[in-house]
């Protein structure tokens, strides 16, 4: 409820009699507080509920302002400490963290009457992990995934041993290599050389991998530092497609 009043010095809102009283704008002896509560009561009489909130507020205001009468008509006492702090300056500082309070509660009534009755939690930004830019994977990091693989390598038997040794080809190991890749996209270059049973056979898939880098068929991307290097297909793979190698047969 907005209190306004009706004086023979001021008529409004009741809140602006109490600033303009405070900038000394209007005498506080010139107004009636009598004639302030009785007008205040009349209002609360009309009023079908009772609003506990405005009642509170008009008090506030108004023992505000019979403090700024008394002060003005009633003598002061002496003070006992000269640096002692004034009365109403603790009155007025309290009354002013009143008016913030106030002005919240306005706000907050606001919200509630549009239907703003909750407030959303912002999520904390999400978390990138960096991603190393190293698309362009050298032959010299292939080669060096080659060694780690032969140092992991058990001996094979002796070449004596070695009845027929199987013969592989790098152009049949571009065909395997395609094969698997036409399925997946995507193959590790560390689960390719495992899986291979020789070392003639490590070498051979190297220098096919080597082969289908410099023909642009597949790309060799490492994720980390010294993370597992990915083989990736680049466009369709052609079943039958001829390779020309430059690596002797």
């Amino acid at each position: 409820m907005a209190y306004s009043v009706e004086l023979p010095v001021f008529a409004g809102p009741l809140d602006l009699l109490l600033q303009l009283v405070e900038r000394e704008e209007l005498e506080i002896t010139a107004v009636s507080l009598a004639q302030v509560t009785d007008q205040f009561l009349a209002a609360v009489k009309s009023l079908e509920e009772l609003q506990l909130a405005d009642i509170a507020d008009f008090l506030v205001v108004a023992a505000k302002l019979i403090y700024l009468k008394s002060e003005v008509l009633l003598p002061r006492p002496p003070s006992l400490h000269p640096d002692e702090e004034n009365v109403g300056d603790e009155l007025a500082r309290q009354l002013m963290a009143y008016k913030k309070y106030k002005e919240i509660a306005g706000l907050l009534r606001e919200r509630e009457a549009l239907g703003l009755r909750t407030f959303v939690r912002i999520a904390a930004p999400p978390k990138f992990e960096p991603k190393l830019d190293l698309s362009n994977v050298t032959p010299l990091d292939l080669l060096e995934a080659v060694r780690r693989a032969l140092a992991v390598l058990p001996e094979g038997p002796p070449v004596s041993s070695v009845v027929v040794p199987p013969k592989i080809t790098i152009r049949d190991q571009i065909h395997r290599i395609g094969v698997s890749l036409r399925g997946t996209g995507r193959a590790s270059f560390r689960q390719m050389l495992l899986e291979a049973t020789s070392r003639m056979e490590i070498i051979i898939t190297f220098l096919a991998i080597l082969e289908l880098i410099k023909q642009r068929r597949v790309m060799a991307i490492q994720e980390k530092t010294f993370g597992d290097i990915e083989i990736r297909l680049v466009g369709e793979w052609v079943e039958g497609e001829e390779f020309e190698t430059e690596f002797a047969e």
